[in-house]
């Protein structure tokens, strides 16, 4: 009996907003609207229910490549200052114990280190945009760590290293923000954030794969590269999914030129959307 084979998967780096947004549509309006739509989009980009789901979130930093191996992941409320009910709220997506165990194999096969814990639960780079990808939370989602140092090049390696599972169909996400200056952010921004944004729009969507990894492993020389990323840990997801697709073209998936009053954010993805 013959059997079909599956296509590669896309990868993706999302901007996956704020706190705990989908829970707060009361208090923020129509402030998410975009980004919400651009995210529930991706299941019909991929064309098929995927596996699972690998996420690469910026909210969580190991010594090592660190990946979850809970079956049951409890909620990490990550952030301060939000309404008492986002503390209570629930991602009940289950994990993947056996998909843990595969993704530490890649990345020790690379030579990087790699390790797996069994306690860790879903943080909000995590929760908040899967919300909007998988509302009913029936994907299992694994989250890898990033690792302390944020080296673009040992990100972009890890990327290489985890990239068999495009062919497993396990759909790779890398989660952080375009732009992510919490202390310029809304409309004093809009200047700033622009130019590291059509930097970025350049750089992984119209330059070539080969020009693409050259000039993110640069990414602190462009334009208002530090005001954008004072820390980087919010752009360096991104370099997981290039490294995981680098061969592949890259495309922006969702923009905006005045998130929160004034903002230029986008996400992106790499690798051909379904028919």
């Amino acid at each position: 009996m013959s059997t079909t084979r599956l296509s590669t998967l896309p990868t993706y780096f999302i901007s996956h907003g704020g706190g705990p947004w989908p829970w707060m549509k009361k208090e923020m309006g129509h402030a998410y609207d975009q980004l919400e739509a651009a995210l529930a989009d991706m299941p019909r980009q991929v064309g098929r229910t995927p596996a699972a789901i690998l996420m690469i979130s910026a909210h969580w930093e190991e010594s090592a490549f660190t990946v979850m191996g809970n079956p049951r992941p409890p909620m990490i409320y990550d952030y301060g200052g939000f309404p008492e009910h986002t503390y209570s709220v629930r991602y009940d997506a289950p994990g993947s114990p056996e998909l843990a165990r595969r993704v530490q194999a890649l990345i020790e096969a690379a030579g990087l280190p790699a390790r797996v814990d069994a306690e860790r639960g879903f943080d909000h780079g995590t929760f908040s945009p899967m919300a909007a990808i998988y509302p009913k939370a029936e994907v299992p989602v694994v989250q890898l760590s990033l690792r302390r140092g944020l080296d673009p090049a040992e990100h972009i390696a890890l990327g290489r290293a985890i990239a068999p599972l495009r062919d497993e169909n396990v759909l790779i996400v890398g989660s952080g923000l375009s732009y992510h200056n919490l202390r310029a952010f809304g409309p004093q921004a809009r200047d700033v954030s622009k130019a590291f944004d059509d930097w970025l729009d350049d750089a992984v969507v119209a330059a070539t794969p080969q020009q693409r990894v050259e000039r993110l492993l640069q990414w602190s020389t462009a334009p208002a590269a530090r005001v954008a990323h004072p820390r980087e840990e919010h752009l360096i997801p991104l370099m997981v999914a290039v490294g995981a697709a680098e061969g592949d073209a890259g495309e922006r998936i969702y923009h905006e030129d005045a998130f929160m009053g004034g903002i230029a954010v986008s996400s992106f993805r790499f690798g051909e959307a379904a028919a």
